[in-house]
């Protein structure tokens, strides 16, 4: 596509912006990538000292990296039809559908034994889609997918041949990159471009290709950042796209690397025609196009970017390419071709040093991981792989160790992870003596860049509240609840106010909280029901980025800590004497707990005490224990059960919309994740509950879509047995410390929701609960005025709601939890988990204990002493 050359004015204007450090932006861009002649010397020059910043930076001034590599082409079939890829071909024209184990083992072998040190598996996308043939391989090999066979052959080359993997297999979806990230020091996958035109429109070059699609690439760039994994992506020029979009595709990926910290590298590639192929006749990009391309993608990424130019292709250009502000090249093999443009040979990895070398630079080799990751370590290695890595990198530089020995090592669970470890204590000192810190002293990056959340959140919340009829919306909620339209619901909602109170309307309030109550009682009944339980989270260690929580905490954070089985069986042992008839088990996302963690805590506390009821792991929990298993969601579920696992909480739902999630959240589960887990254990006979987080960046009409989706899948499955409203406990949460989130909601939002929660549900789940740990007492009476039917439980302890600065306490007593209910009239029952009666046995253990165990049990301090007497 040809573009207009830029007016001469506009691109001095660009140049001296770019000389001063001035901010660029889109317009300026694309004017700047139109630089020729002397304009291009000029923008060359200030892209290469914005590089030469960021390498004093980093430590290594002068210094241009490479990764000498084995290129592993695992299969070389692809669902997708690219107008200029002669990489993917078809079955008929290949001795195999996938290469064999000892093929891809003999490669790497081959590699080990000249020094390099990563193995990068380069495969089309998910081609069992597509060819038949693909799938006939997989299924009589015994792999349920190419990923299933991409994980089982990176373990095999960690630990026969010691190489690194780095692995680019196409799109990923976030529950992929669980899958693959304990397998893989990285991955890739290139961007190409943001064109939508190119995608669209028949006969261009990403016309049928479904992974081609920019909005899913950006997807997963970033749930490659959500997810902690060093990921290299770029831009390829010279496909048919506009300047314009060349533009905007660097911007998309700062987008991501500025939000995320994800993107280790960004490739800037020219198209090179080839024989055989739809775009055969189109022209290269032009190298001073590709010099251009990659002086404002250095302007624009700024210096602590790591940008590459593929050596192989620039023809003699090295010095051009290094002016232009590269501080890479990439993978070099000395052992097998590049697989994608195989008609141009790699660089002899020697000339390529002299070539940079002359250019005033030194070459180093580093790893596929980038020194800064590699430093880093937690979170952006897994345990699994972040010793293979240690063995080949400098400790000090986070470079390739140059007297490294490339040997295999076994890859295995970490080790540890059940061993008791920290503050092992902090279920009853959080009480008395608190936190350590109001955060962690990583608290300005560990989240991403908080100002870029700042613009996401701005557009999450710029929905507009819906004024309609409040008499016709409570007509319709006391005759058809299950009838009520979203804009009643909102305008119901709006009965609450804004955040200051102004807009209130107290009266339809009261009468939409006695339409609630009304539902509540055709519905359960009067009684208020509480089970007598203790939550035990087993540890706090957590490398999510949760935004909102202020559990979590590093290894070596001073508050945290992870229980021992013992301590878990200790503790639920301990509950059962107390009269419990429940425990629940939920905890961070350790990096060490072995694959079988969630087992084996389950299965300790049902050895202990065989008669308790095991309410355990959230769905971003089971996400991660089918991830590090290697096992499919359901076939974890089913084990989850057999280990003795009888309900989930619905607990890490938040608010079930993505684009409130990625402004809470750095790496939990997507909405569409959680809802897979929570459909498949109610489809293998595992009741759950349901839950909301609400007041924090989100809307009135996110809480309505929330509720009704809920309701979606309650009438779908029937595996809910309640709805649990958690509002946001704001004091020490990370969000909300940034000025993100305001400050939870209002107390007339907390009665509008748990009212507009019993109606929108009425019919489909009878049990509404509402959070003493998150209410003050008599917030939770007013909403149990108002269609709330259950307390939830004793609890015994709670360390996730006090950290982050609930002031509610750690457990209630029944003689509390009774004082509390008594204005209201209404009668107490304890109850099961599942809603039914506890026998005479536990009821009477839990009357003699109050159903709190003495442990945890605030001591109270003496009046007076004998020196005061």
């Amino acid at each position: 596509m040809t573009d207009p050359a830029p007016a001469d004015s506009a691109m001095r204007r660009a140049l001296a912006r770019a000389r001063d450090g001035k901010t660029l932006d889109v317009t300026e861009a694309t004017v700047l990538l139109g630089a020729r002649g002397e304009h291009l010397s000029t923008l060359l020059a200030h892209a290469g000292r914005v590089r030469d910043a960021g390498l004093a930076h980093a430590g290594r001034p002068g210094v241009i990296t490479y990764s000498r590599n084995v290129f592993i082409p695992l299969t070389r079939l692809c669902r997708d039809r690219c107008g200029y890829c002669t990489f993917a071909t078809a079955p008929h024209k290949l001795p195999s559908e996938f290469l064999g184990p000892d093929e891809v083992l003999e490669i790497a072998r081959q590699g080990a034994a000249l020094g390099c040190k990563e193995a990068l598996f380069t495969l089309g996308d998910r081609p069992e889609d597509r060819w038949h043939q693909a799938r006939e391989w997989l299924d009589a090999h015994g792999y349920d997918d190419t990923l299933s066979y991409v994980r089982a052959m990176a373990i095999r080359v960690l630990e026969e041949t010691g190489l690194l993997p780095h692995l680019n297999p196409g799109v990923l979806t976030w529950q992929d990159f669980q899958r693959l990230k304990p397998v893989a020091a990285s991955m890739g996958m290139m961007l190409e471009t943001t064109s939508r035109r190119l995608f669209e429109e028949k006969g261009q070059a990403h016309y049928g290709s479904p992974d081609k699609d920019p909005a899913v690439r950006l997807r997963v760039l970033e749930d490659a950042g959500r997810t902690n994994v060093p990921f290299t992506t770029g831009i390829l020029i010279g496909i048919g796209e506009a300047v314009t979009d060349r533009a905007e595709s660097i911007f998309a990926i700062r987008r991501v690397a500025r939000e995320y910290g994800g993107v280790q590298e960004v490739i800037v590639q020219n198209f090179r025609a080839k024989p055989d192929t739809a775009m055969r006749g189109m022209p290269d990009a032009d190298l001073e196009e590709l010099a251009a391309t990659i002086a404002v993608a250095r302007l624009v990424l700024g210096p602590r970017a790591r940008i590459q130019a593929p050596p192989n292709l620039i023809g003699s250009e090295y010095e051009l390419m290094i002016r232009a502000g590269i501080d890479d090249w990439g993978g070099v093999s000395p052992v097998t071709p590049d697989h994608v443009s195989p008609e141009h040979p790699w660089p002899q990895i020697d000339v390529l040093t002299e070539r940079t070398a002359g250019a005033g630079f030194t070459m180093r080799e580093r790893l596929t991981v980038y020194p800064e990751y590699v430093l880093a370590g937690e979170p952006w290695l897994d345990p699994r792989v972040a010793g293979h890595v240690a063995a080949l990198a400098d400790p000090e530089t986070g470079l390739a160790r140059e007297d490294a020995v490339v040997v295999g090592r076994p890859w295995q669970e970490p080790d540890g992870g059940h061993a008791a470890a920290g503050r092992t204590d902090l279920h009853v000192a959080v009480d008395t003596e608190g936190r350590s810190a109001d955060r962690r002293d990583d608290f300005d990056h560990v989240y991403g860049d908080w100002d870029a959340l700042r613009e996401r959140a701005a557009a999450v919340r710029g929905e507009s509240a819906v004024s309609g009829d409040v008499r016709q919306a409570l007509r319709r909620a006391e005759s058809d609840p299950a009838g009520l339209t979203d804009d009643e619901a909102l305008t119901l909602l709006g009965l609450a106010g804004d955040p200051s109170g102004a807009g209130a309307d107290d009266a339809a309030l009261d009468e939409l909280c006695r339409i609630a109550d009304g539902l509540r009682r055709e519905a359960v009944g009067d009684d208020v029901t509480y089970v007598v339980n203790r939550n035990i989270n087993f540890t706090n260690v957590c490398y999510t980025g949760c935004r909102f929580c202020a559990f979590a905490q590093r290894r070596t954070d001073a508050d945290a800590y992870t229980l021992s089985l013992d301590q878990v069986a200790d503790r639920a042992h301990e509950a059962w004497l107390a009269g419990a008839t429940e425990v629940c088990m939920q905890g961070g996302i350790h990096p060490d707990l072995p694959g079988t963690a969630y087992f084996d805590i389950a299965r300790a506390v049902k050895e202990r005490v065989p008669g308790i009821h095991v309410h355990a792991f959230s769905p971003m929990e089971v996400i991660n224990g089918a991830g590090r298993t290697n096992l499919s969601i359901e076939e974890w579920l089913h084990a989850a059960r057999e280990a003795g696992v009888d309900s989930l909480p619905g607990t890490a739902a938040e608010i079930l919309d993505d684009d409130v999630r990625w402004v809470l959240t750095k790496g939990k589960l997507p909405a569409r994740e959680w809802v897979e887990v929570i459909t498949t254990a109610h489809r293998v006979g595992i009741p759950t509950t349901s839950t909301m987080m609400y007041g924090h960046v989100d809307t009135h009409a996110h809480w309505v879509r929330h509720i009704r989706l809920i309701r979606q899948i309650q009438e779908e499955t029937g595996g809910f047995s309640e709805f649990v409203l958690l509002p946001f406990v704001h004091h020490s949460a990370p969000i909300y410390l940034a000025g993100v989130a305001r400050p939870g909601p209002t107390a007339r939002e907390n009665r509008a929701v748990h009212a507009l929660a019993r109606i929108m549900l009425h019919g489909a789940i009878g049990n509404i609960q509402c959070s003493w740990v998150k209410l003050r007492d008599d917030l939770c009476r007013s909403v149990l005025q108002g269609g709330v039917n259950d307390l939830g439980g004793t609890l015994m302890e709670e360390t996730i709601s006090r950290m982050a600065g609930s002031e509610n306490g750690s457990y209630k007593t029944i003689s509390e939890i009774a004082a509390m209910v008594a204005p209201t009239g209404r009668p107490l029952r304890q109850r099961l988990t599942g809603y039914g009666e506890p026998d005479a046995e536990r009821r009477a253990a839990a009357a003699a204990s109050d159903g709190v165990c003495q442990s945890v049990r605030r001591t109270l301090p003496l009046i007076g002493t004998a020196e005061g007497a």
